[in-house]
């Protein structure tokens, strides 16, 4: 019996709820949106998509600005990523994402950091029954999640010290404890050693996955790519050459990253 929690979708999923909740993601992680954009992504006609952001703008969800751009609105309880790289990063990254669950059958995801916390930007789902869902638009501890590990092990560690033990970590709720702080240390320098990162139902019971971060032309970590696997076949997958096929979609990637311009905003 599939497991509930791995369903790509509900049962009786609701079209118009399903893209007006879409269109939030696409404005809270790209931080803006033009019409013939919401409409593409969709997959719907632009007077659908202009109706569906018309009801954002009514509920504060949405603004639009003086070039006719739709922003994120005060009624918006997460901000936008304010990474204004990440459309053209989705886009190249796609056709990889694509080819690499298709030679898994595994779920594949882009993610980017935003602070002590992830953004899933895309998710290719796998054709297996018993599958890791769509996490598109789900924001995750990046301490938790195999590719936000991938990216921590790459800060200096006065970073990492500032985003988890810092006053700013207590004040937004993002602290963890001292304890907690050390066995992150340790698994990053693992991770560094490895050249991947792995989580083993740290964010999910029953999902285990592994990550690498994404680099551009000049070294700087702009995401990073994970395969989401039930934690039943992990251990055949990861024998089978998991790693070996994620560095070699990530070094692809690479190559078309260094070739726009995909630059990585400090934080």
């Amino acid at each position: 019996m599939q497991n509930p929690r791995l369903q790509k979708k509900p049962p009786y999923p609701i079209e118009a709820v399903d893209n007006a909740l879409q269109l939030l993601q696409l404005l809270r992680d790209d931080g803006s949106v033009r019409l013939k954009d919401a409409a593409a992504e969709l997959g719907v006609a632009p007077s659908t998509a202009h109706r569906l952001l018309a009801m954002l703008i009514y509920r504060g969800f949405a603004i639009q600005d003086e070039s006719k751009r739709y922003l994120p609105g005060p009624a918006m309880g997460v901000g936008p990523a304010g990474l204004n790289w990440t459309r053209l990063l989705r886009t190249l990254a796609q056709p990889h994402l694509e080819l690499l669950s298709e030679r898994l059958n595994e779920t594949v995801n882009l993610m980017v950091r935003v602070g002590t916390k992830v953004r899933f930007l895309s998710t290719v789902e796998s054709a297996n029954i018993l599958r890791v869902g769509d996490r598109q638009g789900t924001v995750l501890p990046a301490h938790t999640a195999s590719g936000g590990k991938a990216m921590l092990a790459e800060l200096e560690e006065a970073m990492l010290e500032q985003l988890f033990l810092g006053n700013n970590a207590a004040i937004g709720g993002d602290s963890i404890s001292e304890r907690e702080y050390a066995a992150l240390l340790r698994e990053l320098e693992s991770v560094r050693a490895n050249g991947f990162a792995a989580n083993v139902e740290g964010t999910e019971e029953g999902i285990s996955a592994v990550g690498m971060a994404l680099h551009n032309l000049h070294g700087a970590v702009v995401g990073a790519v994970s395969v989401a696997i039930p934690s039943s076949r992990f251990s055949k997958v990861f024998e089978a050459g998991l790693v070996p096929q994620v560095r070699e979609t990530v070094r692809q990637l690479e190559i078309d990253i260094a070739a726009n311009p995909v630059e990585r905003v400090a934080e």
